[in-house]
């Protein structure tokens, strides 16, 4: 019975690895949120380039997200426009947006993530 207790000590923490590890390594990105976040950001009309997407699985088909927008300073927009859209999209249970606001268009992927301006 020692043996047996010992095999299935061993046999279970590589099971839960094998399972949380896909979490642990941020595996989560080869998710079709991930492409459905992408996709809402390069629809909205405000001029935003993403600097820096996590998502994970919190919950079955549940997923939260942390977004880093690069904007522009002449549109008219804070992180709760960018929650407003994401939020059509039901798995997405809890959003992080962080605005870095850039003066210049053309700089705009140049300076993308230099100051944090706004966090929601």
């Amino acid at each position: 019975m020692g043996i047996v207790g010992a095999a299935l000590v061993s046999i279970w923490p590589m099971d839960c690895c094998a399972i949380q590890g896909v979490s642990w390594l941020d595996a989560e990105m080869n998710a079709p949120v991930v492409a459905e976040i992408r996709e809402v950001i390069d629809s909205c009309p405000a001029e935003a380039q993403i600097c820096d997407l996590h998502v994970w699985r919190v919950g079955k088909g549940k997923y939260a997200c942390i977004l880093s927008l690069a904007v522009v300073d002449n549109a008219e927009v804070d992180a709760e426009y960018f929650k407003r859209h994401l939020g059509v999209h039901e798995e997405l249970v809890h959003i992080t947006v962080e605005l870095n606001n850039h003066r210049e268009t053309n700089n705009l992927q140049a300076e993308c993530c230099v100051s944090l301006n706004s966090e929601v």
